[in-house]
């Protein structure tokens, strides 16, 4: 009897404990596997706009609007409208189909103003609010529908304006040079310098109307093999010399990667902006690999790197984090024991670039001579600043991650 009701009890036991249990099991390596198996798309975005369609994405900022089934029609001066999708890929573009009336004047641009282009239809000219200024002539034929196509690639920004009904294309290419240092350690001068933050916007600045008809954001590479996320350090472009652009660090990985690779920086940014951005375009591009190296802003938490780091796994990814590099304000010696307990909490890899920046390689001092100076004593007053990878600290930082992360070139 005893015995009798000791295999009852088994029977109970896995069909209310152990099955359960498993069946969930099961039913996550699905889903991760799922996850795994969805392709990779370069488009990040596609949105028809016409009276059929709803888009809350989109803010229209008290701008005047009517949907109608040939597109949104903007009517108000007074502000831009935008779409509410954080992107910062370096590697990366936006179309719109658009259509002028015939004293239109409109302006598409990134959120941060940095990027502005405008259509001149009765003055049949275009031109870049750039330092300086870059203007061309152009053939506007307010009865066509247009394309307007706006390419970064890193330092490099190519602006098309297509004619739908003839073909007929006109380009406006801008490569951006950094200064380097600031002040009395700039090595160039600042020109054009176009960053595409952060959002895409556009609105009519004078004129009767501006029709858009479909917007797409595409990615310009995809089966990625290396996903590299950041804040200014992961952004060289916007403060590199044009000449060295090859030599800084997230260059120097992506040249040696044995696949495609691009990487997402954004100056100034912390952890926040970076769970914001990723979430649009992680999913789509679908790396094996994603590098993070964030903190030299402050806003790490314990939380907010856990929520990150199984963002990344979620998404069918292998999480790095970085160890930030070494700087004037010693804020590597603040941070870096927390990403470091990350690391060993889900047993991820990262690159000690604290090491490779350092005096001596003893992750303490910073080795000002890996860095840009920026000297800000006449600007701001925030003084002397040693925190921007320059050639040599870019140097030094790839041969670490030859060390520390060497899967990322298997």
């Amino acid at each position: 009897m005893i015995r009798k009701l000791s295999v009852i009890g088994i029977v109970i036991w896995i069909v209310l404990v152990a099955w359960p249990a498993v069946a969930q099991q099961k039913i996550i390596q699905v889903e991760t596997q799922t996850t795994r198996d969805q392709h990779s798309t370069t488009v990040l975005y596609k949105k028809i706009l016409d009276d059929k369609s709803v888009y809350p994405e989109w803010s229209l900022n008290g701008v005047d609007c009517m949907s109608t089934k040939e597109g949104l029609v903007i009517s108000g001066k007074n502000n831009v409208i935008q779409l509410n999708k954080y992107y910062s890929l370096g590697e990366r573009l936006v179309r719109y189909q658009v259509k002028f009336s015939p004293d239109a004047k409109a302006v598409f641009q990134s959120s941060a103003g940095d990027l502005k282009f405008v259509v001149d239809v009765p003055k049949q000219t275009v031109h870049i609010a750039s330092n300086p200024a870059i203007w061309r002539r152009m053939v506007i034929n307010p009865d066509n529908d247009y394309l307007v196509e706006i390419q970064r690639n890193y330092q490099r920004t190519i602006i098309s304006l297509i004619n739908l009904l003839t073909g007929e294309q006109h380009d406006i290419e801008v490569n951006s040079d950094g200064s380097g240092g600031v002040g009395v350690g700039a090595v160039s001068e600042e020109k054009y310098m176009l960053h595409h933050w952060d959002y895409y916007c556009l609105g009519l600045l004078e004129g009767s109307s501006v029709t858009i008809k479909q917007v797409i954001v595409q990615a310009l590479e995809t089966d990625l093999k290396l996903l590299i996320y950041g804040d200014s350090q992961t952004q060289p472009e916007g403060y590199f010399p044009a000449k060295d652009f090859h030599l800084a660090w997230t260059q120097l990985i992506m040249q040696r990667v044995k696949g495609n690779a691009i990487s997402s920086g954004r100056g100034g940014c912390t952890i926040q902006e970076v769970l914001e951005r990723i979430k649009n375009e992680l999913p789509y591009l679908k790396p094996k690999y994603v590098m993070v190296t964030i903190g030299t802003n402050g806003g790490n938490t314990e939380e907010n790197l856990s929520e990150l780091v199984e963002y990344i796994i979620a998404q069918g990814a292998i999480p790095i984090l970085n160890n930030i590099p070494a700087n004037e304000r010693g804020g590597h010696l603040q941070h870096n024991p927390l990403i470091e307990k990350i690391r060993k909490k889900y047993s991820i890899n990262g690159c000690r670039f604290d090491i490779a920046t350092s005096m001596n390689r003893e992750a303490k001092e910073v080795d000002k001579s890996t860095m840009w100076h920026e000297d800000y004593t006449a600007i701001n007053n925030w003084g002397h600043i040693f925190h921007h990878p320059n050639v040599k600290g870019s140097r030094l930082m790839f041969l670490q991650t030859l060390i520390d992360i060497p899967e990322i070139y298997e």
